[in-house]
């Protein structure tokens, strides 16, 4: 093992709790408020699919932040790195203000769009107008993250986030069950939370900001990170219409085929935050190195592939050799449980040019590659579109089929990645 390798491991291993954070706040929330029926149940899922696509198509503060900071900080431009940390503060602040309202405003057909029945609407309503009041704490926390991230601090994140979890378990139990305040509690729960997550990721960012020249809005600043956020805005939506329309073919398949399909995506994006792990540093280092003059980028890049694949392969032959114990982990349906380990062994396919696919990606990012990672990803998209059609005309090739188009998706990802990464960074040997 080089010492690139464990510099990105050591990297790796905060950034996946970090991660995993956001989607336990959800987690928990679930699992609290299905105790309090189905309509309940189904009015938060609904509300935090809506929260959801926002946070995501947000990300670009936390990503495009990373660059820039460890890009400067890596050319010794303190001052440099300081103003894109303060910018980005403001430019989250400023996108935080105006979605808040507008996706309180918006709720009821926000909501109703998703096709959501009457008795599952007013709770879907509740809790997504109480929880707009944490939005902007997120956006704060994303764009202090990734100042954090870009000066190689990914311990600051994980250790804030893990607490405000447990912060949010003990809270959410007292206002729904002690306080009897039902989905309006586990909102307001995960709103707390949220909020004492974005203020001490502020706070911690803190020191990597006093160089700044300026901590007023500067437009200059900002536009860049706005511009990289219209490109990984398309990339995000690209991303998403692929897997929504892949549980839409579910839906006209089969009630089983459906419930199948939602089991392998549940371990896609399980397993998806551990490659996702891997290739967040190399965000990071391919930044800071280009900064430094590019010519040790090009190593991260080949270091950071080399162990995604490995971890990948290893996660592949997991899934494959526990397909079955899996899928009965999730029912005992003998339909679904037949399809779903179908999908699962597809899966395990997906997950060896996912590897691939995660790391350059994250080089990508890390040499601001942002346009072309949106032009791709809708690329992608609609070259998947025959396959989808194909499953659509001819429905009896079920989940394998709309696996299969995802393992095709995968796979061009991966190779125009690979072809991408190297054109922009240069190739190299690593051994």
């Amino acid at each position: 093992m080089t010492p690139i390798d464990r510099r990105i491991l050591a990297l790796a291993l905060p950034a996946l709790g970090a991660l995993a954070a956001e989607p336990l706040y959800r987690l928990v929330d679930t699992a609290i408020v299905g105790r309090l029926g189905k309509e309940q149940l189904g009015g938060v899922a609904v509300a935090v699919s809506i929260l959801s696509i926002v946070i995501a198509g947000s990300n670009f503060l936390a990503y495009g932040t990373t660059q820039r900071v460890a890009n400067r900080l890596g050319a010794d431009d303190s001052t440099g790195a300081a103003d894109g940390g303060v910018q980005a503060l403001w430019l989250a602040l400023f996108i935080g203000a105006i979605t808040a309202p507008l996706l309180a405003i918006f709720a009821e057909p926000l909501v109703s769009l998703l096709g959501t029945s009457d008795d599952v609407l007013p709770f879907a309503i509740t809790y997504l107008r109480i929880s707009t009041i944490g939005v902007p704490f997120v956006l704060v926390g994303l764009a202090a993250q990734g100042t954090q991230r870009g000066a190689s601090d990914y311990r600051s994140p994980l250790v804030v986030l893990v607490a405000t979890n447990v912060v949010n378990v003990v809270v959410e139990v007292v206002l729904v069950f002690g306080l009897d305040l039902g989905v309006a509690g586990a909102a307001w729960s995960t709103v707390v939370s949220q909020a004492i997550a974005g203020l001490a990721l502020w706070r911690l960012t803190r020191p990597y900001l006093l160089g700044a020249s300026a901590r007023r809005p500067r437009w200059t600043e900002m536009a860049p990170l706005l511009s990289a956020g219209r490109h990984l805005l398309l990339r995000v939506g690209s991303m998403l219409m692929v897997f929504t329309g892949a549980t839409s073919i579910a839906a006209r398949v089969d009630d089983a085929t459906l419930a199948a399909h939602s089991i392998t995506v549940t371990m896609f994006l399980f397993l998806a935050l551990t490659l996702d792990a891997l290739a967040i540093p190399a965000q990071t280092l391919v930044a800071e190195e280009l900064g430094q003059g590019g010519s040790g980028a090009a190593v991260v890049s080949e270091r950071a592939v080399r162990l995604s694949i490995r971890i990948g392969g290893g996660l592949a032959v997991l899934v494959a050799l526990g397909a079955p114990l899996i899928a009965r982990a999730f029912t005992d349906e003998s339909d679904v449980l037949s399809r779903a380990t179908a999908g699962l062994w597809v899966l395990a396919a997906v997950l060896v040019p996912g590897s691939l696919a995660f790391a350059t990606d994250g080089s990508l990012i890390g040499a601001g590659d942002y346009r072309f990672l949106g032009r791709a990803a809708l690329g992608y998209l609609l070259a998947v579109i025959p396959i989808a059609a194909l499953v659509l005309a001819a429905p009896s090739l079920g989940i394998v089929g709309i696996w299969g188009g995802l393992l095709v998706w995968m796979m061009l990802r991966a190779a125009v990645n690979q072809r991408r990464a190297r054109h922009v960074l240069g190739a190299t040997r690593v051994h």
